[in-house]
């Protein structure tokens, strides 16, 4: 099974880069993955980590951290990014066929790379065999019920349905921790640019004529599964 290309980072990771960077400034995330599952002296798995840009971050403080990407530039790009830490390796590969062993992670984070939720069930069950008892699985995507963001979401893909989706993780044993992470840009151009590859082009170009500024109130819905 192929992975579906992404929209975004893909087709423009230097964009990408400005989006990670200016998404949740305050840390919330982090925060509450800290509170839920705390990765210190721990394995980490990053699903979909794409240019490695959380990877340092895992690195910090795990003990061993393995980002799986699917898309070759982006496992290039994060190979370069984490070349200096020894204890972090990035494999190519998909969320359905995961290439690390069983039992053998205590942490494992993907943030958009399962988005929607129905359809990831092969993921999901991938996950059953490689997390640890005791280890604590995280997804993290959009809300589109809440915040400026959410809107401009439901917008540019009304055929998300937030109830089916909740239905779904709720159905596969995962739970919710609704987050306000923000988004918080250097530039005007940054943000509008950003805004371009997150939404469809008549949705990216009315948010962006009904909104100034260069912060947006974002909401996320952290998803999570103790084992």
């Amino acid at each position: 099974m192929k992975a579906r290309p992404s929209p975004n980072i893909w087709n423009t990771p230097e964009l990408y880069e400005l989006e990670n960077r200016a998404a949740d400034p305050h840390d919330r995330i982090a925060t509450a993955m800290r509170e839920l599952g705390d990765w210190a002296g721990r394995s980490v798995l990053d699903i979909g980590c794409g240019s490695g840009f959380h990877l340092p971050l895992w690195a910090s403080t795990a003990t061993q951290v393995v980002g799986v990407e699917p898309h070759p530039p982006l496992v290039a790009l994060a190979r370069r990014r984490t070349r200096s830490l020894d204890h972090v390796t990035v494999l190519e590969g998909g969320a359905q066929a995961l290439p690390v062993a069983g039992a053998s992670v205590d942490v494992a984070h993907a943030r958009w790379a399962y988005f929607f939720g129905p359809g990831s069930e092969p993921g999901l069950r991938e996950l059953d065999r490689v997390v640890r008892r005791g280890g604590t699985a995280f997804v993290i995507d959009n809300d589109p019920t809440r915040s400026t963001f959410g809107r401009w979401f439901r917008r540019g893909f009304p055929e998300v349905d937030p109830v089916a989706v909740e239905q779904f993780w709720s159905m596969h044993g995962w739970r919710r921790r609704p987050i306000e992470m923000g988004w918080s840009f250097a530039s005007r151009e940054d943000l509008e640019s950003v805004v371009r590859i997150e939404l469809p082009p008549e949705a990216a170009e009315e948010a962006l004529a009904s909104h100034s500024g260069t912060t947006v109130d974002y909401a996320v819905n952290l998803w999570f599964r103790q084992y």
